[in-house]
């Protein structure tokens, strides 16, 4: 089941511009040029899932199901990996989603207003390590959401 996971969101990173800058056993963090291919990225992995995509399911038959947590920003790169407030704020957000559901912040819908994405406002959530609360918005990306 896990490499079925690794090799969908791999597939969709090369297939969307994207660069793995690691893996965290059942996660990836990784990073885009721009928040539209980071967005295009995270649909193709809902997508794959959704569509059963060849990673199987859980031992109980129950579907597997993945978060996804966008944010952007100007995150320290060293060594290979990034840090910083843009990382952090991007796996706080993960955190907050639901299997199957991709969030992202405020930052990230300003970015791609216009480009065709659809999104619903989550209010502002307080996220672990943050004094101020950020806005979170879920992506509408099944047919007919939003």
């Amino acid at each position: 089941m896990l490499r079925g996971h690794e090799r969908i969101v791999r597939e969709a990173l090369a297939a969307h511009g994207g660069s793995e800058v690691k893996a965290t056993g059942d996660g990836f963090m990784a990073s885009f040029g721009s928040a539209r291919k980071a967005l295009e990225c995270a649909i193709a992995v809902q997508k794959a899932f959704a569509e059963g995509g060849g990673a199987g399911g859980s031992a109980n038959g129950v579907p597997l199901q993945v978060r996804i947590g966008l944010n952007a920003g100007e995150p320290v790169a060293e060594d290979g990996d990034l840090f910083g407030t843009a990382v952090n704020v991007a796996a706080r957000i993960a955190d907050q989603a639901q299997g199957g559901e991709i969030l992202a912040s405020n930052v990230v819908r300003e970015l791609t207003a216009g480009k065709g994405f659809g999104f619903s406002d989550r209010g502002e959530q307080v996220l672990r390590g943050f004094e101020d609360p950020v806005r979170v918005y879920a992506v509408n990306w099944r047919e007919g959401e939003g």
